[in-house]
């Protein structure tokens, strides 16, 4: 997710790698109650091919140590993809069961035939993780949610998909929506937003330092109706020098568009804060951010849960009464160590932050 010509996240100790055997709570009766739920509702019959959908999950052993310590219960994957993370948590925790969350119908296609295996311990509903809360009403009420998970951004097979037209790598349609029946899709981003509009949302989604540049040039070569013409004209758009370090100049412009399209920024808070709000004691939540703006907001969240809002001096002893709702796993999060940055450069600019339910 990584843009052109910025600072990538500094670099900070991995987090523990080794898996603990799991740590299993409650009587043996109590487990099987908490998954004994009403059957899978049926989803779209897509991605009939499941080898095309073939993503390598970011962080995976960080992220399954994350979750050794909670109590039985779900665990609610937010952004389920192709249930990559879920399996695993689910093969290393006999105690815990998942409920997965996606909006991508073949991605939901796919992670439901790969957690098949674990009959009802594994469910999966369509829908944007800012349903958090909702779904917790709707599709768990009375069990307990010692688990939230959130991988951010694109999976590698929305990114390799041609036809989704997510990439600069492939000549498609302008569209980049992860949910294909939505009416906002880049066409009209990139077609009908006037120059300030664009500008803005190259600035402020993909941290774009030539944001006005590039908006006046998309303008000026309408229609515009294909990522090869996106990137072209992002590409002439930006000076010589800055084009030749960072990889492609058109990074930033598809990202930010993206966000755009599936308005990710704005959705984020609403469902961390959801997934605080409903998870148990002892429970934890893990988000896996790619960029300075997801990751500004999961900090400010968490560091807002963590102070339960108190507005005191910080040399002072608090007198306001606020109560802490979460407690931060390793302030400042964690990055990919260099050996899976090496083999999945897609990995290079995740940051890792955990907070655990007070």
């Amino acid at each position: 997710m990584e843009g052109p010509y910025s600072a990538r996240f500094p670099s900070s100790p991995t987090g523990e790698k080794s898996r603990r055997a799991p740590v299993f709570r409650g009587t043996a009766e109590d487990r099987p109650r908490l998954c004994r739920l009403a059957p899978q509702r049926e989803v779209s019959d897509m991605a009939e091919n499941h080898d095309e959908f073939d993503h390598q999950p970011v962080m995976l052993d960080e992220i399954v140590a994350a979750f050794d310590s909670v109590p039985a219960g779900w665990v609610i994957d937010a952004t389920l993809g192709g249930a990559g993370h879920s399996a695993a948590i689910l093969d290393a925790y006999p105690h815990l069961c998942v409920l997965g969350i996606d909006q991508d119908v073949d991605a939901l296609v796919v992670a439901r035939d790969r957690l098949a295996r674990f009959g009802e311990r594994a469910r999966t509903v369509q829908a944007r993780f800012d349903s958090f809360a909702a779904l917790v009403r709707t599709e768990l009420p009375d069990q307990p949610i010692v688990g939230a998970l959130f991988d951010l951004g694109v999976s590698s097979p929305q990114f390799d998909r041609a036809e989704r037209g997510f990439s600069y790598r492939f000549d498609a349609a302008l569209d980049m929506r992860m949910d294909a029946s939505q009416s906002l899709s880049a066409m009209t981003v990139v077609n009908e937003y006037d120059e300030k509009q664009l500008a803005r949302v190259l600035r402020d989604f993909g941290d774009e330092r030539f944001a006005g540049r590039i908006a006046r040039s998309i303008i000026a070569a309408r229609p515009v109706e294909t990522t090869t013409q996106l990137a072209e004209i992002t590409r002439d758009a930006i000076p010589a020098p800055a084009r030749r370090t960072g990889g492609h100049p058109a990074k930033r412009t598809f990202q930010a568009i993206r966000i755009e399209v599936n308005n990710e920024l704005a959705i984020l808070p609403v469902a961390v804060e959801a997934a605080i709000e409903s998870l148990s004691t002892g429970g934890r939540l893990v988000v896996l951010s790619y960029h300075s703006g997801e990751d500004r907001i999961v900090k400010k969240v968490m560091r807002d849960a963590e102070s339960g809002g108190c507005m005191c001096p910080t040399n002072l002893p608090c007198v306001c009464g606020a109560l802490s709702k979460v407690r931060l796993i390793r302030r400042g999060g964690t990055t990919p160590g260099a050996a899976e940055c090496g083999v999945n450069p897609r990995a290079e600019s995740a940051r890792l932050r955990i907070a655990e339910r007070s």
